[in-house]
């Protein structure tokens, strides 16, 4: 009887040590290369990741409404604006190791969530239309000069990437400054705000506009051909324009991950975070995602380097300034009638 007893307890030891060594992470992210690193984390660590994705909002929801139960450890996502929403709202927990310190600089990270990859939001042009000349010096602020009226396109005013950029102006400019920049902004579009990313580098290309703003990962998405050859012989009609460049440089966002404070694989989800900062990971990250490397030491895929790597990374700015601004941002937009 002693060893049947002793048997089970065994047994039920190595039950919960098989459940236990597994992570859970809602991400918002959608990419097949995500998985495939999930993958190699678990190969390297023997550590399980369950994965559940779906849209940020979505997954947010579920996260706060199932509270103390929710089987959520890690919660990733893309932009910093929603990164800080979530953290407002008291979602997440302290997660910042020592290695993930020191892998991150401080502006592209919270005390409670981290960036784990760089993205630009720049502008494109057309150079049959703009003379490159015209553009030296050019800043965020200058898309509100007369001089471009009727010639830029940009998403609507509800996506948090123009939020998260607005936000940065805010910041940096104030809200009065900023106001009155919207306002520029929405006289000089040269159509109603309207699709995503790759449907403002379209316009440029098709000859609807002659300025369009959109993330540097979505021009290289288009050039690499797979969303088809006609995007890209479109990309290849218009080129980017890295703004701000006497200044304080271009606006940097990030996709990021933080440990959410209901975990119940708190350990597991910071060792997945710190791996996603190896070398190892950011070279899968960037070379499949055309996003920009969060640390050092790690070059990003051909096509976006062809953008140029010499330009000024706005690093002044700290992130977490983006869902601190993020309501004045859309207060403004929203008030100078940009739909």
């Amino acid at each position: 009887m002693k060893k049947i007893g002793l048997l089970a307890v065994v047994l039920a030891f190595c039950i919960t040590s098989v459940f236990a060594n597994e992570v859970n992470v809602f991400s918002a992210r959608h990419y097949d290369s995500d998985i495939q690193l999930y993958e190699k984390f678990t190969a390297k660590t023997g550590i399980k990741v369950n994965v559940v994705s779906g849209k940020d909002k979505a997954l947010q929801k579920r996260i706060s409404e199932e509270g103390a139960d929710s089987k959520a450890d890690l919660y990733i996502t893309a932009d910093a604006g929603r990164l800080g929403a979530f953290d407002a709202a008291g979602m997440f927990q302290n997660s910042m190791s020592s290695k993930i310190k020191a892998a991150v600089p401080s502006n592209l990270r919270s005390s409670n969530w981290t960036g784990i990859a760089k993205r630009a939001r720049i502008i494109y042009y057309s150079p049959e239309r703009v003379n490159a000349n015209d553009l030296n010096g050019m800043r965020y602020e200058d898309l509100a000069d007369p001089k471009w009226n009727g010639k830029v396109v940009i998403r609507k005013s509800n996506n948090v990437y123009n939020q998260s950029l607005v936000a940065s102006l805010v910041q940096n400019n104030g809200k009065k400054t900023t106001a009155i920049w919207a306002k520029g902004i929405v006289a000089n579009m040269a159509r109603d705000s309207k699709g995503n990313d790759r449907a403002q580098i379209l316009a440029v290309a098709a000859g609807e506009a002659d300025l369009a703003v959109a993330n540097t990962y979505y021009y290289a998405l288009m050039l690499s051909g797979s969303k088809g050859e006609e995007q890209k012989a479109a990309a290849k009609k218009v080129l980017p324009f890295f703004p701000n460049q006497d200044g304080r440089g271009t606006h940097m966002n990030i996709s990021g991950g933080g440990v959410v404070k209901t975990a119940p694989n708190k350990a597991n989800a910071i060792k997945l975070l710190e791996f996603l900062l190896t070398k190892d990971a950011q070279e899968h990250i960037v070379n499949n995602t055309f996003e920009y490397p969060i640390i050092d030491g790690v070059e990003p895929h051909e096509l976006v380097q062809a953008m140029g790597l010499g330009f000024k990374q706005d690093l002044k700015t700290k992130v977490v300034s983006y869902g601190k601004k993020q309501a004045d941002a859309l207060e403004v937009m929203l008030a100078a009638k940009w739909k």
